[in-house]
Formats: structure tokens, C-alpha cells, sequence
């Protein structure tokens, strides 16, 4: 359906606001045996985006065991089908006239996880965020703030597979001692999709909801992240929040599936006024901008501070602002154009050209209200720009040449390279590979509403899309039969673990972690699998 296509890239959105700590000395449940912290994960070279081989550093520091890595598995039981004999474009048009809700997406078309995993593959760089919790200068935490905002979008590269519709109630807990923090989601509404998350350590708390929409842009669909995500570093009572970049999929009608993300990403600290303002850029006429990043740190009088620069799926950077001045002089580069504080919108992202026809624009569009009853892409605001579309089935690639390099410059964040076989799996992450594995006693310790209990994603992982295909329908009747049953008697659903809340920065209602889960008392968790 149209409804999940807009979840199916978008791993994170909104925030909310806790009050809950992590105890450093309580003992977690499902527990994973430690290894060597992300710190120690070797990074790839600016300009790579795939990772297409392994550096020999990573490579002799896996273990021997192939199937294990620094935190569980780095493979999947099987590797991925071929979708060379499917179409997306003949699923979306099935769409025309019929009720969103009763279409549904072909297994073949998901990934082995959950949208509610994919959510936590925001949490692969936590690190980051230890670093910023233990800066002393408030201007370093920012930007480091900054640069786990970015590195959580690294994972989106190329995973161009759907996963799976959580359904309602269902819950999704990470536990990672070994980099020192532990996360739950849960699907907290099912019309809208509302997805909300929490993670917490000694240093720091992430905090959201998810709620993107979509709209159609002839060749491609747009994605819009909905609400506020929130950092909040303990150490010095401080929070950050932000809104996130749109993604495009492109190539829908013919050719291979490839996204971009655009947009203007502000980042917000409530405490110091600080705000670091990210610029992600479209392709362009000859796409050298594509997966760039630039933009500046303001004081609260809106003075620069800092340039920022990089690529979203490589590298974020810092340098001063003198040093970037003169760099741009120097070289005879243009400044980029920054759009006011407090605009955030595409619109800020450039002017790339749309080869889409317009009047192939307003049919889409026009269709997609039809479908959605006019309720996205027709909100007030600024008008974002009409996505860069290439000639029919074209993948743009990005010139990793065309780089900024300021004297003087400091390396925030580099990502760690995807294994060469990572085609083959998805083009999972190793972070993203371990997330579905069921270890020996997790299941005795687990709510039943855990995603790793879901049998549909548990044969599709093993290999078995038939019966994949099978529960996946068996979960969705269960779960319209469960929606019938709540109507008939007028029961309203609660979410177990989160809660309706104004949030404390946007003044927006949003979900609350109620501190609840850890106590493991899963004995009201309904039956949804």
C-alpha cells in the first residue's frame, strides 16, 4: 500500500520527552556478550557510498567464525531473492480507485526486518553521542549532536527493500552493553502508522515518533518525516532537537530504484541557543552534488561559528568559519546559499531541475489525493521543489572527486563500511544484520510482542517466501479481525509502554516513554502474532 511505501525507507521522524535514566549498574536482560565498540570500527575513505570491499583492518579483525562479528552475526541465514521479475511500478498502479489499506505490498518486496528495527539502526553511531556528553565545550557537543543526526541516515544507502508493517502493539527492544545502551519501540497507532522509540545510557537519551507521508512526483515518491526527534545529554541537562530531511525514490514507473535525501535539518539546543544548520543537497543538473551536505553552527545572535560540510552516506566535517571563507575565496567557490533560521523546508534544498512533465505532476498528485482523501501533500507552508528525476531507468553517480577540503578541517564522523557481500543480504549494515537474531533464552525473556517472534519475517529471513507470504496475510486478517472486535465493543487501544504527552520544546502532542518496560512484567501484552 502507498501508506507503507512511506515507511518502508524512512527509519526515524519525531520526538518525545522522558524523564527516565539508565542505571549503569542494572543488570539488562538479554544480553549480549561484549566486544570491541563501535570506536574501534575502522571507517571507510571519503567518497565511498557502498563499501564495496572490506578494508583489510576490518576484515582481520572479524572474528574467524564467519557468522560472527563485533555484536552478534554479520550474515544472514540466507542470502536475498531476485526482484528481477517484479515491478514496483505494477504493485502502485493496482493502487488507482481501491482502498489503500486492502493492498498489499508482495513479500518479495520486504526485507527481513521490522519497520521498528530499522528505527534502531539510528543508534549505530551512539557513540557519538558519549563523545558529545562528555565534551566540556558546548559548540563540540553540537557538533557531534550533528553528527550522529547525519550518521543515522547512512544505513537508508541503498536499502531500497520495504520491511515489514509493524502491527499494533507490536515492540522492538535492543540492548547493547557492549557500547552501553538500550532502546524499545512500539507501534502505538495503526491509522495513522505511528511508530515511537526510546533509547537511554549513563550519558544520553534519543527520543521520537515516526509519522511520514508521501506524495507522488510522476517517476518518483517523496517522503516527508513528520514531528520532532530529541537528544537529551544527561551530563548537562541539555536537549537537541530536530526534524528530518525528506527522501525521494526515484525510477518507479521504469528502471533500477535509487533515493535521495533533501532538505534543510536544524538542530536545535534548547539551553545554549546554539543551532546547527544542515543543508542536504539534490543531485543537480549533473549530480555532483549528489548526498551533500553544507551548512553552519549559530550563536543565538545568529552569528556563524562553524562550517559544516560532508556527505551524508561518508563523512561530516567541521572547520572554522575563517578558514572557510578563505578557502572559498581561494578557489573561487560560491558560497552556498543558507536559508533563514527557522525555514526548514525542501525548499531550502536548491533549485535541481525535475524532468518529470508537469502535467504528469498534477495527474499523479491529483491521484494520490483520491487515494489518501487529500490529506497529504496538501498541507500549508512553504512548496517543496519537484524532485531531480533522470532519464528513464538512470542511477546518477556521485563524484566523490568534487570535495571540499578546508585547511584545519575536523573529522566528526566517518561511516564504517558495509562488507563486500552486503548485496547479496539486503545491503544490510553488519550493525543491521544482527538486529533479527534470536540468541539462546532471548525468546524466555522477551515480550510476545517483540518483532523477533514475527514467523513471517523469521521464513522470509530463512529463505521460505512462500510461507513468508502466507503469515504475512494470516498477521494482517488477525489484526483486522482484532481492529473489528475493539470497534464492536468499543474498546480503545493503549499502547503499553508510551504515552500521549505536549511535548516539553514543540508544544505538540507527542509520545512519552512511561519508564514501565524494564520491569518486564509482559503478562498484559496482547496476542498479535
Amino acid at each position: 500500500m502507498l501508506a507503507s511505501i512511506a515507511e518502508y525507507l524512512y527509519s526515524y521522524g519525531g520526538g518525545s520527552s522522558s524523564s527516565s535514566q539508565c542505571n549503569a549498574s542494572e543488570p539488562h536482560n538479554c544480553r549480549r556478550e561484549a566486544s570491541p565498540s563501535n570506536d574501534n570500527q575502522v571507517p571507510a575513505e571519503v567518497g565511498t557510498t557502498k563499501g564495496d570491499t572490506m578494508p583489510e583492518e576490518l576484515s582481520s579483525s572479524l572474528p574467524k567464525d564467519k557468522d560472527r562479528g563485533f555484536w552478534g552475526r554479520t550474515r544472514l541465514p540466507v542470502p536475498m531473492f531476485s526482484k528481477n521479475d517484479f515491478s514496483l511500478w505494477s504493485i502502485l498502479k493496482q493502487c488507482i480507485g481501491k482502498e489503500l489499506s486492502k493492498i498489499t505490498m508482495p513479500v518479495v518486496f520486504n526485507e527481513p526486518l521490522s519497520f521498528l528495527q530499522r528505527i534502531s539502526e539510528n543508534m549505530e553511531y551512539s557513540h557519538l553521542l558519549v563523545q558529545a556528553d562528555e565534551a566540556t565545550d558546548p559548540i563540540d557537543r553540537i557538533e557531534l549532536v550533528t553528527a550522529f543526526a547525519v550518521s543515522a541516515l547512512s544505513s537508508n544507502l541503498e536499502r531500497l527493500s520495504k520491511p515489514f508493517n509493524p502491527l499494533l502493539g507490536e515492540t522492538y527492544e535492543l540492548v547493547r552493553d557492549d557500547v552501553g545502551f538500550r532502546m524499545v519501540c512500539e507501534q502505538v497507532s495503526h491509522h495513522p502508522p505511528v511508530s515511537a522509540f526510546h533509547a537511554e545510557s549513563p550519558h544520553f537519551k534519543v527520543h521520537g515518533s515516526v509519522y511520514p507521508k508521501l506524495k507522488f512526483w510522476g517517476k518518483s515518491i517523496e517522503i516527508k518525516p513528520e514531528g520532532h526527534l530529541t537528544v537529551d545529554l544527561l551530563s548537562h541537562g541539555e536537549s537537541y532537537t530536530w526534524t528530518n530531511v525528506n527522501c525521494c525514490i526515484h525510477n518507479i514507473i521504469v528502471g533500477k530504484l535509487w533515493f535521495e535525501q533533501y532538505g534543510l535539518m536544524e538542530i536545535v539546543c534548547q539551553k545554549s541557543g546554539l543551532t546547527s544548520s544542515l543543508t542536504f543537497k539534490q543531485a543537480g543538473w549533473f549530480y555532483k552534488d549528489l548526498h551533500r551536505i553544507e551548512g553552519f553552527i549559530f550563536d543565538k545572535q545568529k552569528s556563524r561559528l562553524r562550517f559544516l560540510y560532508g556527505k551524508w552516506t561518508d563523512y561530516l566535517k567541521a572547520a572554522p568559519v575563517a578558514e572557510y571563507e578563505e578557502y572559498m575565496q581561494t578557489h573561487n567557490f560560491r558560497a552556498p546559499e543558507q536559508p533563514p533560521l527557522g525555514t526548514a523546508t525542501s525548499a531550502s534544498a536548491g533549485a535541481s531541475p525535475a524532468h518529470t512533465p508537469k502535467r504528469m505532476y498534477a495527474k499523479l498528485n491529483s491521484l494520490t489525493r483520491s487515494l489518501t482523501g487529500g490529506s497529504q501533500g496538501d498541507a500549508p507552508g512553504p512548496k517543496s521543489p519537484e524532485p531531480c528525476d533522470l532519464d528513464d531507468g538512470e542511477i546518477p553517480k556521485s563524484d566523490s572527486t568534487y570535495s571540499l577540503d578546508i585547511p584545519n578541517s575536523r573529522l566528526l564522523w566517518r561511516v564504517t563500511p558495509r562488507p563486500e557481500y552486503a548485496a547479496q543480504y539486503y545491503n544490510f549494515t553488519l550493525f543491521a544484520m544482527a538486529l533479527n537474531e534470536m540468541e539462546e533464552g532471548m525468546e524466555k525473556e522477551l515480550p510476545p510482542t517483540d518483532c523477533r517472534l514475527r514467523p513471517d519475517m523469521r521464513r522470509l529471513e530463512a529463505g521460505d517466501l512462500d510461507g513468508a507470504a502466507a503469515e504475512k496475510n494470516r498477521l494482517e486478517e488477525k489484526q483486522r479481525e482484532a481492529r473489528k472486535h475493539r470497534k464492536k465493543h468499543k474498546d480503545i487501544w493503549e499502547p503499553r509502554w508510551f504515552r500521549h504527552v505536549k511535548g516539553a520544546h514543540s508544544h505538540e502532542d507527542e509520545w512519552e516513554f512511561n519508564d514501565k518496560y524494564w520491569d518486564r512484567d509482559f503478562t498484559s501484552c496482547p496476542d498479535i502474532f
